[in-house]
């Protein structure tokens, strides 16, 4: 007996269209896509969207527009920036989201992880209690059970509350 998995919303990834070079460079570029890129909101400096294929619901990025993969290259500015808007979207998926904790995270390069190592990105993943199970520990398989666009509207709506 064969175990499937199915996960049809991963359908764009194989099928959808694809960015050539930077997908983050692309967006910062691209404000006329903003609603068919997730991007929930934009600054001079930098922009947050939805991660698209997100570790929990609600799971988004702050990311400078500037092309950098060193964080120690970021201008002050643009940092302190991004972690100005981190404080307030910790607070929005808190309270107004639902969420219990939230992740923040950066993965600096390859070998720390990051799946786009050239160009800086600020995740944050909310997060409940008991938000981990059994077939994430075991199977290494994620459910994502709310669907992403609604998660996306909300917190669109939700935003300009907090910034």
């Amino acid at each position: 007996m064969e175990d499937v998995l199915y996960a049809p919303w991963r359908d764009d990834y194989v099928t959808g269209e694809k960015i050539e070079g930077c997908v983050f460079c692309h967006i910062s570029t691209h404000i006329e896509d903003d609603e068919k890129l997730h991007v929930l909101y934009r600054t001079e400096s930098c922009f947050i969207v939805m991660n698209r294929y997100p570790y929990t619901p609600g799971h988004f990025m702050i990311i400078p527009n500037q092309h950098t993969d060193k964080l120690e290259e970021l201008p002050s500015e643009v940092w302190l920036e991004m972690s100005s808007l981190a404080q307030k979207c910790v607070k929005m998926l808190k309270e107004g989201f639902g969420a219990h904790g939230v992740n923040l995270g950066m993965n600096l390069g390859a070998p720390a992880g990051a799946g786009i190592a050239e160009h800086i990105h600020l995740h944050l993943v909310p997060r409940w209690q008991r938000d981990t199970n059994f077939i994430t520990s075991i199977a290494q398989t994620r459910v994502y059970s709310s669907d992403f666009e609604k998660i996306y509207k909300k917190l669109q709506e939700l935003l300009p509350k907090y910034l």
